[in-house]
């Protein structure tokens, strides 16, 4: 489940980087806020405190209620180092399946 929540995550923020309405943003940081807070739980419940905390990190970072205002340029860098480094956990784990 949790690679699954990961690429949909990736996708998402790859596809913020095309001109999208207001909505779009605002639906992806809902879903953002959401499937981090579902793997910070799913890394706290594993012992992977430093992951969870950064999910929680995450999860505040792209939350929808109070708008963090980066830039349109910044959040795009923002946007592609989450989707690279959520790649990147799933082709580095070990075992490599989705739990």
């Amino acid at each position: 489940m949790t690679n699954t929540i990961k690429i949909i995550l990736s996708i998402l923020f790859l596809i913020c980087l095309a001109k999208m309405p207001y909505s779009y943003y605002v639906l992806v940081r809902t879903i953002a806020l959401v499937g981090f807070s579902l793997l910070a739980y799913i890394s706290y419940s594993k012992n992977e405190l430093r992951s969870a905390v950064l999910y929680l990190f995450l999860a505040i970072l792209f939350q929808p209620l109070y708008k963090i205002a980066l830039g349109r340029f910044l959040w795009n860098i923002v946007d592609v180092i989450v989707a690279l480094y959520l790649i990147s956990t799933i082709i580095f784990t070990k075992g490599n399946k989705d739990e």
